[in-house]
C-alpha cells in the first residue's frame, strides 16, 4: 500500500470509526477546504515535502494522534503495535510460551516452578533446572537481559524450541525439544483460608480470566473451610490493595458474587454514549457473609468500581486509605497497523451516583501524576482528619443510608494511616539493589530438598526461622556494594521487615505466591485491620 495513503487511511478510519458510534443527525463529516482533517492532511504533507530534514512520515501521524490526545484527559493515549501487545496480554489472561517461572542467578536461568500441564512440565523440565541455551544461542553466562531471553523462549502456540538444560546430578547438559502453548496469565495473586470461617483472595488486575478465577477460588476455599471447620459461616477478606484495574466487564462480574438480584452495580453514560446500567443477578457465590475489601492509594479504575459497589449497597466494609481516583471509561480503538488508541468515552458512576474521578486539568499530566506526593505531604495518608471533601460530593448508601463521599476516589470505612517507618531506607537500598532477593534463590537453590520438607505453607511459617547466617550474608554483600545502615539503631530497625520478607521469598519459591502473601500480611496493617473487621461477631 502507498504509505501516503496508508497514513490518510489511519487518520480517516479514526474519523470514520467516531461517526459510526453516534447517529448521522448528531454528526457530519466535513471534508471541505476549512475542514480540521484538511488542515492536519496539509501540514503533515508539508512536513514530510519540505522540511529541511528528513522525517518519519509515521512518527509525525504518530506524534500528532499523541498530541490530540495528550489535551484531552490523563488516561485518554495512544500506543505503538509493540505497545499494544504489551498492554494487552496481561489483561487477556494468556501469552504463547514454554511455561515456566524463572529467576536469572548468576547470569544463568533459573528455573523455579513449571506451570502444572504446560509445555515444559510436559517434556520434563522440573524446578532447579537450568536453562543454558536457547536453540543454538547461549544464554547463560553471556549478561543476557531478562527482555532478550523471554523473546527467545516465548513465540507462538505450536512453533518448537530446543532448550538445553543443566541439571543437578546430571554429569551432561540435557537437551528438550519443547512445542510451545499458551500460558495462562493469572490475575488472582493470593487465595488461601486465614483461619477456620475465614479466606483471603488477593487480586493483581482485573482481567478476562478474573472472574473465572476468583469463582474456583470461592469454592476452593469453601471446600477446605468445610473439611477443617464445623462453622458454616465463611467470611472473605478481598485484597484490591495496588490493583490498578483492567476491564470493566471483570469488575462487574466479580461484584455480581456479593450482591443480591437486581442491585445496581456500576452505570456508565458519556456525551456520545447512553447511559448502560450493570446488575447483579442473584446467582452469586457470596451472597451471604461478611465481606471485607482491602484498598490502598494505587488501587485504581475496576477495584475502585468492585469496591464502591460493595460500598453503596452496604453489603461489606472498606478497609485502607482513599484510592486512586480514576472514574473514566476507555474503549479500545483497533488501527489497522495494530497500533491503538484508549479513548475515554465515559464516566462511571457508583450505585448512589457517585462519580469518583478525581479533579484534573486538561493537558496537564504532571499535576495529575503527582497526586499521591501531594496526599503525602499533605498528611493525607497517615491522618483521616487530613482529608476533607465538599459537603456537594456527599451521598448516602442505599440500605443504611451512611455517609459516603465522591469525587476523589473510595473513601474507606475504616482508615489505616500509612506507617512510613515501616521500611528503612537501609532495607530499601537492599531491595532496590536486587541483593535480598539474590541471595535469597542462591539459599533456595542449594537448600532446595531440605525445604520442601515441610507439608504445608502454613507449617512453614509457623516453623521456619531465617539463619543467622544467610542474613550476614546479605548485610556482607550491601556493604561490598556500598550500602550500609546509617547507625546501629536503623540496622536493628530493618532487621524484622527483612527476616519477613526473606521468609515470605522463600515461601514463594518453594510453595506458590500465595505463600508470599500468607507470610507478608503478618506485618501488613491494612490486612491486620481488616482481619479485626471481619472477626468481630463472626
Amino acid at each position: 500500500m502507498n504509505f501516503k495513503k496508508y497514513r490518510m487511511r489511519k487518520i480517516l478510519f479514526i474519523v470514520l470509526w467516531a461517526v459510526s458510534m453516534v447517529s448521522v443527525g448528531q454528526i457530519r463529516l466535513n471534508l471541505g477546504s476549512d475542514s480540521p482533517l484538511r488542515k492536519l492532511q496539509i501540514a503533515e504533507l508539508a512536513i514530510e515535502n519540505l522540511y529541511v530534514d528528513s522525517v518519519s512520515g509515521e512518527k509525525i501521524v504518530e506524534d500528532a494522534i499523541r498530541g490530540m490526545l495528550s489535551k484531552l484527559d490523563p488516561h485518554s493515549s495512544y500506543a505503538t503495535p509493540k505497545e499494544t501487545k504489551e498492554l494487552t496480554e496481561p489483561l487477556e489472561g494468556t501469552f504463547e510460551g514454554i511455561g515456566v517461572q524463572f529467576n536469572i542467578v548468576e547470569d544463568t536461568l533459573l528455573v523455579i516452578q513449571t506451570i502444572n500441564g504446560g509445555p515444559s512440565s510436559r517434556v520434563g523440565i522440573l524446578a532447579g533446572d537450568r536453562i543454558i541455551a536457547v536453540n543454538d544461542t547461549a544464554i547463560a553466562g553471556v549478561k543476557m537481559s531478562r527482555t532478550d531471553i523471554m523473546k527467545r523462549l516465548r513465540g507462538k502456540k505450536g512453533t518448537k524450541v530446543d532448550v538445553t538444560v543443566k541439571r543437578p546430578g546430571e554429569k551432561s547438559p540435557l537437551v528438550f525439544r519443547i512445542t510451545r502453548d499458551k500460558i495462562p496469565v493469572n490475575s488472582l495473586d493470593a487465595a488461601y483460608l486465614v483461619e477456620p470461617g475465614i479466606g483471603y483472595i488477593r487480586l493483581r488486575n482485573f482481567s478476562a480470566t478474573t472472574h473465572q478465577e476468583v469463582a474456583e477460588a470461592i469454592d476452593s476455599l469453601k471446600t477446605r473451610n468445610a473439611e477443617l471447620s464445623q462453622k458454616s459461616a465463611f467470611s472473605l477478606i478481598l485484597d484490591l490493595q495496588d490493583n490498578g484495574g483492567g476491564y470493566l466487564s471483570a469488575a462487574e462480574k466479580v461484584a455480581n458474587e456479593f450482591l443480591d438480584s437486581n442491585d445496581l452495580i456500576v452505570y456508565t453514560t458519556g456525551r456520545a454514549v447512553p447511559r448502560h446500567e450493570s446488575r447483579a443477578n442473584g446467582k452469586g457465590r457470596m451472597k451471604n457473609g461478611k465481606i471485607v475489601v482491602l484498598v490502598n492509594e494505587y488501587s485504581a479504575s475496576a477495584a475502585e468500581i468492585l469496591s464502591g459497589a460493595i460500598q453503596d449497597q452496604d453489603r461489606g466494609v472498606i478497609v485502607g486509605r482513599r484510592t486512586f481516583g480514576k472514574g473514566l471509561v476507555q474503549r479500545p480503538i483497533d488501527l489497522p497497523d495494530g497500533s491503538m488508541i484508549r479513548l475515554t468515552v465515559a464516566h462511571y458512576y457508583t450505585p448512589t451516583g457517585r462519580c469518583i474521578q478525581k479533579p484534573f486539568k486538561p493537558g496537564d499530566k504532571h499535576d495529575y501524576d503527582m497526586d499521591i506526593n501531594e496526599r503525602l505531604k499533605k498528611g493525607e495518608l497517615t491522618c483521616r482528619d487530613s482529608i476533607h471533601f465538599a459537603d456537594s460530593l456527599k451521598f448516602e448508601t442505599l440500605r443504611e443510608h451512611r455517609t459516603v463521599y465522591g469525587g476523589g476516589g473510595i473513601m474507606p470505612d475504616v482508615f489505616v494511616p500509612l506507617d512510613t517507618l515501616q521500611y528503612t531506607r537501609y532495607h530499601s537500598k537492599l531491595v532496590a539493589k536486587g541483593i535480598i532477593v539474590t541471595k535469597v534463590l542462591k539459599y533456595f537453590d542449594k537448600n532446595r530438598k531440605r525445604l520442601s520438607k515441610y507439608p504445608s505453607a502454613s507449617a512453614f511459617k509457623e516453623q521456619y526461622d531465617v539463619p543467622q547466617e544467610l542474613i550476614d550474608d546479605i548485610l556482607a554483600e550491601g556493604e561490598k556494594e556500598g550500602i550500609t545502615p546509617k547507625d546501629e539503631e536503623e540496622k536493628q530497625r530493618a532487621l524484622p521487615e527483612m527476616k519477613r520478607q526473606i521468609k515470605a521469598l522463600i515461601a514463594r519459591d518453594v510453595f506458590n505466591q500465595s505463600a508470599y502473601f500468607e507470610v507478608m500480611n503478618d506485618s501488613n496493617r491494612i490486612f491486620q485491620e481488616g482481619l479485626r473487621v471481619i472477626k468481630q461477631n463472626n
